[in-house]
Parts: structure tokens; C-alpha cells; sequence
């Protein structure tokens, strides 16, 4: 029997994105910044009929990277060639650096070309991944530390009580750890709100000194926190891995980290019990499976860091998994500017199989946002 001839697409004919941004609520802080605004940037890749699509948060200026430097990379090449896409914006991106704003935008277009490929070959995103779990399991994440106790309350029990999540995370460290008490109050405060049978995590956002974040996890002993985020910052690879000796909670870092060589050198100094990826920071789909295959290389597992959307159905396919961020901010504003979101159930998310693709579509009502 003869072999049938390679389906042949059209190639990519157009990529563009636009800034989204969306208020907060009220003021939102954690151990080192306050923010008031989120911004989305939403990337759309178009061949033939099929227009695949991709975000990222960050700044408005990573927009006018896609607009610019990308786009004029991956305009005219084969849709379904993803590795070849991504060395082309890796290539044009080479003198732009890849960290920060310009790495935000080539994580949009691969994410944006992911679905794309899905809808061309029919199949859900997830499945062309190649799942390997029906669903992934989440933490409910916010706490900020310009929460009042009432709010604090009612956020953990929100996510207890109403999604199941059976992990929850608070931020620490306010204003660079000056206030160690408040911050064990606080996390006293969580513990009796969602009792003893639910992990409770902290994340100080790299507000400590060394010193410091191995006092503060000794005084909280008895509260049983079982995830300390970036006690320093994820730059000191040295007193991450120091600290990680000295303590009980796991340790987890690497949210920044932008390829895997970033992760590689993480994982190669000890520093960390779980490492943190965030494909809207690390390239995407193509960087986050690369980046998790270096850390099961070190028998490590990995948590993905916030976009709880974008990471279900690729963290679906990867085995060293431990759970995905149901990170609030991002909850909210996703809601805002999309529709044919997952909602958790029983404290997991279950990526859509019914549809070629992601099947997120952006809302049209998203335009009174746009920037």
C-alpha cells in the first residue's frame, strides 16, 4: 500500500496582537511590588481558514514586538512547523534579548501557534500534546498582603469550601520582610481557616534575607506550611539551596526563568524541592516541555506558575507534574477577556477534548480593555 501524500497547510498569512489591560479590584501587593492593573497580551496566528490563539501577561510594549520583530519572522512559514517557528523569533529576537519583554511576546506566538497546529490537524490541544492524565490537580493562590483578615478568610474558603482545592497560598514577606510577626500572624490566620488537612503554602516573592526566611519557617513549625516560595530571590541560587537544607517546607522557585538553561543551572545547584515554570515566560508550549524535561532529568517535579488556562492542557502531558497555580488575579481578569474557560472541579481542571484547539476564544465585549 503506497504511502498517502503529506497534507499540505497554507502558510501562516498573518500574527498580531493587542494589550489588554483590566483594574484591579482594589490595590494588590505582595513582599516586594503593589500593582492596580493586569495586562493580557493576546496574540492571534492565522493560516488558511484557522486562527489560533495565544497570551501572555506582562506590559502593553510586548505587543509591538509580535507586531514588529515576530510577526515579520513567522509570516509566510509552515504553520505546523513549531520548532522551526520558534528558532525563526529565537533568531530575529537574538540582538532584542529574550528575557523580559521580548521572551513575554515569543511565549504569546509559540502558545498562539500551538492552538493553531491543534486546529489544522482537528484534534484537541490536549491531545496533540499527548495527555497523560485526565486532569490536573490545582492550588488555590492570592492572599495578598493588602488583604484585610476578612478577606483572606473568605478567599481561602472560597477555594476549600467551593472549587475543593486542597492546597492553598498566601503571599508573605510585606514590604521586604520588615514585619516577621505579621507575617506569622497571617499564616497562623490561614491555618485555622482552612484546618489541618489542607497544605498550606507561602510565598515571600524573594522579600527575605537568608537568615531571615530560615527564622521565620522555624517559627511557623508548628503550623505545618509545607511550600516556601522564593524566601530570597531566585537569583541566589546559593542561599536558595542553603535554606532548602535548613528547613522543613519545600522549596520552590524559577517562575523567572525564560529557557531552559535558566532551569537547568536551578536544578543543578540544589536549590529547589519543586521548580516553577510559566509558559507565558519561558517560550511558551515549546519552552515549558523542554523546561520540564530538564527538571525530570534531575528527578524534580514542577509546578506551574500562575495562567491556570494556558497551563491545563499542557500540564496534562507532562508526567512530573505536581500541580498548576489557580492564581486569582489571572482567574479574574481570563474571565474578562475570554470565553470557553474550565472551572475547577473537586480542586482540578479537566482540559476541553471536545473541540479542535485550546477552545478559547477572546470575548468581544474584551474591547472596551484593549490599550
Amino acid at each position: 500500500m503506497a504511502p498517502s501524500e503529506p497534507v499540505k497547510h497554507e502558510p501562516i498569512s498573518s500574527v498580531h496582537a493587542s494589550a489588554y489591560t483590566v483594574p484591579t479590584e482594589a490595590p494588590e501587593a505582595d513582599g516586594t511590588l503593589c500593582w492596580q492593573e493586569t495586562t493580557a497580551i493576546v496574540v492571534s496566528v492565522t493560516a488558511g481558514d484557522c486562527t489560533g490563539l495565544g497570551w501572555s501577561y506582562g506590559l502593553a510594549a510586548s505587543s509591538e514586538v509580535v507586531n514588529g520583530l515576530l510577526a515579520s519572522a513567522v509570516v509566510g512559514t509552515d504553520p505546523v512547523d513549531i520548532p522551526g517557528c520558534h528558532a525563526a523569533m529565537a533568531m530575529a529576537a537574538r540582538n532584542a534579548l529574550l528575557p523580559g519583554l521580548v521572551g513575554i511576546a515569543v511565549s504569546a506566538v509559540d502558545i498562539a501557534l500551538w492552538d493553531l497546529k491543534a486546529q489544522l490537524l482537528g484534534v484537541p490541544l490536549v491531545e496533540l500534546f499527548g495527555r497523560c492524565r485526565q486532569e490536573v490537580p490545582l492550588y488555590g493562590s492570592g492572599g495578598f498582603t493588602t488583604l484585610t483578615d476578612a478577606q483572606l478568610r473568605r478567599q481561602l474558603s472560597g477555594w476549600v469550601s467551593d472549587d475543593g482545592m486542597t492546597a492553598v497560598k498566601i503571599k508573605i514577606a510585606e514590604r521586604w520582610g520588615a514585619d516577621e510577626a505579621r507575617d506569622l500572624r497571617r499564616m497562623a490566620l490561614a491555618r485555622e481557616t482552612v484546618g489541618p488537612n489542607v497544605t498550606l503554602m507561602v510565598d515571600a516573592n524573594g522579600g527575605y534575607g537568608a537568615k531571615q526566611a530560615v527564622r521565620v519557617a522555624r517559627a511557623a513549625g508548628d503550623l505545618g506550611i509545607g511550600w516556601l516560595e522564593e524566601p530570597v530571590s531566585s537569583d541566589d541560587l546559593a542561599s536558595l539551596a542553603l535554606i532548602r537544607g535548613m528547613v522543613e517546607p519545600d522549596i520552590a522557585a524559577g517562575e523567572y526563568g525564560t529557557d531552559p538553561n535558566y532551569f537547568r543551572r536551578m536544578c543543578a545547584a540544589g536549590a529547589v524541592d519543586c521548580l516553577q515554570i510559566d509558559a507565558t515566560r519561558c517560550g511558551g508550549y515549546t519552552g515549558f516541555l523542554a523546561s520540564a524535561a530538564v527538571a525530570d532529568s534531575f528527578g524534580l517535579p514542577v509546578s506551574a506558575h500562575c495562567a491556570p488556562q494556558l497551563h491545563a492542557p499542557v500540564c496534562a502531558a507532562v508526567p512530573n507534574l505536581r500541580h498548576v497555580e489557580w492564581f486569582a488575579d489571572h482567574v479574574r481578569v481570563d474571565r474578562l477577556l475570554f470565553e470557553g474557560l474550565v472551572d475547577p472541579v473537586a480542586g482540578a481542571m479537566r482540559p476541553q477534548a471536545d473541540r479542535p484547539g485550546g477552545g478559547v476564544r477572546l470575548r468581544e465585549e474584551a474591547a472596551s480593555l484593549k490599550r
